[in-house]
Formats: C-alpha cells, sequence, structure tokens
C-alpha cells in the first residue's frame, strides 16, 4: 500500500526461531504434544468440577475458570506457529498480528486478575472461615470472575489502538514467533518511546499492584495459620493455599521479567525464548499443580473413571 513515497507494510513474517529444518520438526512434535495435553488436562479438570458435586464450592469455581483461560491462553498463539512450522508461510496480515497481539495480552492480563481474586478467595475462607460460603456466594463468584475477563480485555484496548495506528514502512521481519510488543515496535518507522513508556509503566503498576494485593492477603493469611492451635488445622490451611502459591511463583517470575523492564531490541533474542514458557509450558504445569496437591480434585477424577468404567462393563 503506497502512502505518497512511502511504502506501507500490509503483511509481516513471524521470524520464528531460526534453527534448521529437523529442529523444527522436534519442535513441533514436542510443542504440539504439550499443546495437546494442555487442553486434555484442562478439559477433564473443567468436566471433573462440573460433574462432582463435591467440587461445587468457590476454590473449585475458580480453579474450573483458570483451566478455561489455561486453554484459550496458548491458543490465542501457538496454533499459529504450529501452522508456521509445518508450511514455512510465516506470514500474517496486519490485522492478524493486531487481533493475535490484542487476545494475548488480554488473556494474559486476566490471568493476572483471575490470581488476585483466588488470593482473595483464600484469605477469606482461611481469615474469616465462618463468613466464607454468606461473603463468597455464587453470584460474588460470577461476577468476580466475569469482572477478571471484562476488565482483562479493556486493559490492552489503549496500547492496541495506539499500536494499529503506528507506521509501519519495511521492514516486516518480526523477530518472534507471535506477535509481540517489542518486535513489533522495533519494526515501526513512528516515534514508539512513548508508547513503549507507557505500556511499561501500566505494566509495572498493573504487575506489580496486584502481586502487593497478592503479598497482603498472603501475609494476613500466614498470621492466621500461624495463630491457629491444631497441627492438622494448620496443615489443612497451609496444603489449601500451596498449588496457588506455587502458580503464582511461576506467573509473576516469568512476567515481571518479560514485560516489568523497558523494551531494548537487544533483548528480543531472551524475550522470544523466555516467552515459550508462559504461553506453551506455564498452562501445562498449572492443572497438573491443582490436580497433585489437592486430594479432592484427585477423588472427584478416581470417581469419574471408576463410572466409566462401570459404564463400560455392563454396556
Amino acid at each position: 500500500m503506497e502512502d505518497g513515497n512511502t511504502t506501507r507494510v500490509t503483511k509481516f513474517i513471524l521470524r520464528g526461531f531460526t534453527v534448521n529444518k529437523d529442529i523444527e520438526i522436534f519442535l513441533f512434535v514436542v510443542l504440539c504434544n504439550i499443546y495437546i495435553i494442555t487442553i486434555f488436562t484442562n478439559v477433564v479438570i473443567i468436566a471433573a468440577i462440573k460433574s462432582s458435586t463435591s467440587l461445587h464450592k468457590p476454590m473449585y469455581f475458580f480453579i474450573g475458570t483458570f483451566s478455561i483461560l489455561e486453554i484459550w491462553y496458548p491458543t490465542a498463539t501457538v496454533p499459529k506457529f504450529f501452522s508456521d512450522l509445518l508450511t514455512g508461510s510465516k506470514s500474517i496480515s496486519f490485522t492478524g498480528c493486531i487481533t493475535q497481539f490484542y487476545f494475548h495480552f488480554s488473556l494474559g492480563a486476566t490471568e493476572n486478575y483471575l490470581l488476585v481474586t483466588m488470593a482473595f478467595d483464600r484469605y477469606i475462607a482461611i481469615c474469616s472461615p465462618l463468613r466464607y460460603m454468606t461473603i463468597m456466594s455464587h453470584k460474588l463468584c460470577i461476577r468476580l470472575a466475569l469482572g477478571c475477563w471484562v476488565v482483562g480485555f479493556l486493559t490492552v484496548v489503549v496500547f492496541t489502538i495506539q499500536i494499529s495506528r503506528l507506521n509501519f514502512c519495511g521492514p516486516n521481519v518480526i523477530n518472534h514467533y507471535y506477535c509481540d510488543l517489542a518486535p513489533i515496535l522495533a519494526l515501526s518507522c513512528s516515534e514508539t518511546h512513548s508508547v513503549e513508556l507507557i505500556f511499561f509503566i501500566f505494566a509495572s503498576v498493573v504487575l506489580l499492584g496486584c502481586l502487593l494485593v497478592v503479598i497482603v492477603s498472603y501475609v494476613c493469611i500466614i498470621l492466621t495459620i500461624i495463630r491457629m492451635s491444631s497441627d492438622r488445622g494448620r496443615r489443612k490451611a497451609f496444603s489449601t493455599c500451596a498449588s496457588h502459591l506455587t502458580v503464582l511463583a511461576i506467573f509473576y517470575g516469568t512476567e515481571i521479567f518479560m514485560f516489568v523492564k523497558p523494551t531494548g531490541r537487544n533483548s528480543l533474542h531472551i524475550n522470544k525464548v523466555v516467552s515459550v514458557f508462559p504461553s506453551v509450558v506455564t498452562p501445562l504445569l498449572n492443572p497438573i499443580i491443582y490436580t497433585l496437591r489437592n486430594k479432592e480434585i484427585k477423588n472427584a477424577l478416581r470417581k469419574g473413571l471408576d463410572s466409566e468404567r462401570m459404564l463400560q462393563k455392563y454396556t
């Protein structure tokens, strides 16, 4: 598309990982298996929570919502990456790139807010156990979960509009396997310092602000657990928080490294490699963490398997 003497980019090329064909095939096989297992495990958790009445509690409602999110988050980028590996095309339209950027970061923001909501749920459960079911009513749980999705998708609108208005005059090769912020800005022929600064400040405020809420919640939780007179009660309380704390550590560890820093062009390759972890690996680890450390979910899964075997036996 011509604009005077300037050629404007209408599509991008996703460079991905610059490796030979054999390694590309290896990457495809490994990551495709991880993606399939991720979808399967999260669907199993959602089905177990929905089908088992013993799991119809606020904590498991949020775990189920989190599993839904962990299905969609990798789906925003990974299938396109697989298609690029198979076909070798690696091209994406300008509109497609902006759309991918929007959904990837919106789902990431939603995950951030949902983890904070889950921390709030654990705070109420341990610090106000007698009022837990009264406060965390089904209606409030739905509103909190819906609020996480709505706010998460509204959070990135301004940045998406700003990026869509930038000029891209060439080259058009994005040094990533999806449309990430830093490699997109590196290709723009517009002034991008203000966009980088706004994104850095906003990402810092959102991530660190939510992290502060989580830390305060867990300080209160730990103080409450320490004051418990029963060793069994303390172990049970710590057990209910252990999985969530593990997921929080993984999430904030990678996200703070990637986003709460200026988007320097010399860090693009590092970001590309590190981004595989939250985009592909973490969505698989999270359901495994919740399943392995939660007796109620494991019991629900066993009952589901036993019911399936019984059904097969008599049919």
